[in-house]
């Protein structure tokens, strides 16, 4: 969904402050239309895929992007090898 510029980023003011992520109980789930805002950079967090949780290390580069655009919602197809007949 694109959001127009005049209303601004989508920010949940809700969501807690970011703290060190070395106990894994305390990892955070952000929402997947949050942008990434320059005070979580060197943070891990977790983002749900639809699926599961997925750890993301947030970098400079990131900011300005949502949450989502690097968490994969979709799996990765391969095709099959087939068994060749003899």
């Amino acid at each position: 969904m694109v959001r127009s510029k005049f209303k601004g980023p989508v920010i949940n003011i809700a969501t807690p402050t970011i703290k060190s992520t070395v106990n894994k109980n305390n990892l955070n789930r952000l929402n997947r239309n949050l942008k990434i805002l320059p005070k979580y950079i060197n943070q891990t967090v977790t983002v749900h895929n639809g699926k599961s949780f997925e750890e993301i290390l947030v970098t400079k580069e990131m900011v300005g992007h949502n949450f989502g655009e690097f968490v994969f919602t979709r799996a990765k197809f391969i095709f099959k090898k087939k068994n060749q007949k003899k």
